[in-house]
């Protein structure tokens, strides 16, 4: 049985449940859409399932399923370093597929991953987001994540120049 692990509080028809291989087809969609957008990732495509799967944590990995089933979201976190000294610092993605956008999906997201950060002793969540990416700065907010600075001119996304600004969630009960 997967348990759900979705708070009470989120968007009514939506549940958060682990990410699995039968979810890989959707869950790259997903991820090519939001590369498709140009304000998501350096990427330009999604990796094959095998190159994703082997690059996430297993354990924070969540879809975001609507009332039939459907993936409208996931989210994933990745080790920022192997020294021991980082072993509690991850960097994280979410994406949400453009129809379900503005609902509560990458919130609900945003919590599942905390919870099964915290519950694995995890005490940062990392990310860099493109200061022209409004609605994900916004929702990394709302989710308790704060901006500590921006890294300018820090990578070339289809030949300019682009900034990232750093946003880390400190867990306020893993210390």
């Amino acid at each position: 049985m997967i348990a759900e692990i979705a708070p009470a509080d989120g968007p009514a028809g939506i549940r958060v449940i682990p990410l699995g291989p039968e979810h890989a087809d959707q869950v790259l969609t997903i991820y090519q859409l939001g590369i498709d957008g140009g304000q998501a990732t350096f990427e330009t495509t999604a990796p094959g399932w095998e190159e994703f799967d082997a690059a996430k944590l297993p354990g924070h990995r969540h879809v975001a399923l609507d009332a039939d089933g459907r993936v409208v979201g996931w989210s994933a976190a990745v080790p920022v370093s192997d020294r021991c000294a980082y072993a509690g610092v991850v960097e994280h993605s979410v994406y949400v597929h453009p129809d379900a956008q503005g609902r509560g999906v990458g919130l609900a997201l945003l919590r599942a991953l905390i919870a099964s950060t915290e519950a694995a002793g995890i005490w940062t969540i990392q990310s860099g987001i493109f200061p022209e990416n409004t609605a994900s700065l916004a929702l990394h907010r709302r989710a308790g994540f704060r901006v500590i600075g921006t890294r300018m001119r820090i990578g070339r996304h289809h030949g300019v120049w682009r900034d990232v600004v750093l946003v880390e969630r400190r867990s306020p009960v893993v210390s």
